[in-house]
């Protein structure tokens, strides 16, 4: 009696034991097979990316008008024209070749009123303040270059910080707040940001053509990870059963 329930309790325990290594498996699988799918999809961005920085610039209303249809206008070159209004200035914490700083994104009023946000480039850390920088506080009718890029829903994640509307520093590009916090009505702004490209600015600052290409890209790395602990998991429960069963 005693053995028949040792018996029963050994296939039991095999039994679950059995449910955990696919479980397990399959878990691991799946997550290497997802790296793998998230690979084909930075692969397409980088290439879409590339393509899209090298095409013909347009003017801001055609981007407008993808925008609208629901395209992509991420990357897409754009020019547009206006005065800068600097008195309404906005800093992004950021770093550029290594030196912390910010990333100054100011208010272009078009011929029609409306406003776009432009980042015109980085500053350091002690040329926050525009007094310290006058000479690239320039001034009049200017014709910018550069990619248009989309804003964000929503802050990017629980880790990064909440804007400081008081100090005027963000700390992720949030454009309803920035044009909030500038007194710019909703329906005065455009629903996008314009990165400027390097030309440079009198004075040197701030130093223009900060956009960010070069994207992380570890997807395979990641997917041969998983699947390698998969294949040790399967390697590790092949040897236990042949030393069982021997």
């Amino acid at each position: 009696m005693a053995e028949r329930a040792a018996i029963k309790g050994g296939r039991g325990r095999a039994v679950l034991a059995g449910c955990a290594l696919v479980a397990c498996l399959a878990v691991l699988l799946s997550l290497g097979t997802w790296q793998m799918q998230r690979l084909a999809w930075k692969e397409r961005l980088l290439a879409d990316m590339t393509e899209r920085r090298h095409a013909t610039p347009v003017a801001i209303e055609a981007i407008e008008q993808v925008k609208r249809e629901g395209g992509d206008i991420e990357y897409r070159p754009v020019t547009v024209t206006g005065v800068f209004d600097h008195g309404r200035e906005r800093h992004f914490l950021a770093t550029f070749n290594g030196q912390s700083g910010y990333h100054v994104y100011t208010p272009l009023q078009m011929a029609d009123g409306r406003f776009v946000f432009v980042n015109r480039g980085f500053v350091p850390f002690d040329r926050k303040e525009p007094q310290t920088r006058r000479e690239g506080e320039v001034e009049g009718v200017q014709a910018i270059s550069g990619l248009a890029r989309d804003s964000l829903a929503g802050k990017p994640s629980a880790l990064v910080p909440d804007n400081d509307l008081a100090k005027n520093i963000f700390y992720w590009k949030d454009l309803s707040a920035m044009a909030s916090s500038d007194g710019i009505a909703p329906e005065a702004l455009v629903p996008f940001f314009v990165d400027a490209g390097a030309a440079p600015n009198p004075g040197g600052l701030p130093i223009g053509g900060v956009t960010q290409f070069d994207l992380p890209n570890n997807h395979l790395q990641y997917a041969m990870t998983w699947y390698g602990l998969a294949l040790a998991l399967v390697g590790v429960s092949g040897l236990y059963i042949w030393r069982s069963r021997r």
